[in-house]
């Protein structure tokens, strides 16, 4: 009897503790894929929408951060107008099939990573992502930046040759990558490699940062939780000009670096490279050319980065929550 009463208490507390199963809500791993998922998804149409929407100033800006000309507005003009004339309306945009296969992972990479990056400091420091202080906010920028360019550098260095060269030199991205690795070696695909690293920490830093804590400046003073759509823009234009300003010299460098191979020059390391800008065109005129294109290009594809992504993860959450509802 005794042994019958026991058991039957056994039977009852493991009965009563035993959880409850639903399959409306998705368990706490489906969520977390379900947000990487998003994430990347976001990331890759933040990316691609905004690339696109400014290639045509990219590649001319890449075509005068190459070469010796001094640049001004009206020689740009001049350039994308004989591009035109020479080359036909789309080749404006040549160069932006390898500029679509490096920046669609490099964004989807870039913006999952800092999401992932600002949960990981959240918990480390003891409060939620969202609310992350100044520095660990920079931080999560650098790390997620700094994640993006070192999985995707070797198409970033086909882009770059692409925007350069006639298109009879390379027919497609293949052929880049082919004749590189066969005329100038597999490293040559990581050439630049250190500049653009030292360029992404605080471009990705800064831009991150000022986009993260001018959104929990105005919830704070507005009293809104989300900010507009143009608000956004205004953010991610203010984000662009900041980080882009702090990391362009860098970029200058590894553009000369990327390209030295088709330019009849040659770049042993970010030092040397910088001295010799320096000492043939000027430190202003050689390191800072074409800034002021930068400064159109850049915040308006940053402030378009940024809101695709925002507004992608908020039409997806609404998406899988109207699903959820339903089933």
């Amino acid at each position: 009897m005794g042994n019958g009463v026991r058991q039957g208490q056994v039977d009852f507390k493991q009965q009563d503790v035993e959880p409850v199963t639903s399959p409306h809500l998705p368990s706490e791993g489906n969520q977390e894929k379900k947000k990487v998922l998003n994430s990347l998804m976001s990331g890759a149409l933040a990316g691609a929408v905004a690339k696109t929407a400014v290639a045509p100033l990219d590649r001319t800006k890449i075509m005068f951060q190459v070469s010796s000309k001094r640049f001004s507005a009206k020689e740009a003009y001049r350039l994308i107008y004989r591009t035109y004339l020479n080359e036909g309306f789309w080749s404006l945009w040549r160069g932006n099939s390898a500029t679509m296969v490096r920046v669609i992972p490099y964004a989807a990479i870039q913006f999952c990573a800092h999401e992932e990056y600002k949960q990981l400091l959240g918990s480390y420091y003891g409060f939620q992502g969202k609310a992350l202080t100044p520095f660990p906010r920079f931080i999560a920028g650098s790390l997620a930046g700094t994640t993006a360019a070192m999985l995707t550098y070797p198409l970033d260095m086909v882009r770059a040759r692409m925007a350069v060269t006639p298109k009879e030199m390379y027919s497609n991205i293949v052929h880049v990558f082919i004749r590189i690795s066969r005329e100038e070696g597999l490293k040559t695909l990581y050439r630049g490699f250190t500049p653009t690293i030292l360029g992404v920490i605080p471009y990705a830093g800064l831009s991150f940062f000022t986009y993260e804590t001018l959104k929990k400046l105005h919830a704070d003073h507005s009293g809104k939780l989300q900010p507009s759509p143009p608000e956004r823009l205004l953010f991610g234009a203010c984000a662009g000009l900041i980080g882009q300003s702090a990391s362009y010299p860098l970029d200058v460098v590894r553009r000369r670096m990327q390209t030295a191979g088709v330019m009849g020059h040659t770049y042993s390391s970010i030092l040397l490279t910088m001295q010799e800008i320096i000492r043939e065109e000027g430190l202003i005129r050689g390191l800072y050319k074409g800034l002021s294109m930068n400064w159109v290009k850049g915040p308006i594809a940053v402030g378009i980065s940024f809101t695709t992504f925002d507004l992608t993860q908020i039409l997806l959450r609404k998406l899988q929550h109207s699903t959820n509802i339903e089933r």
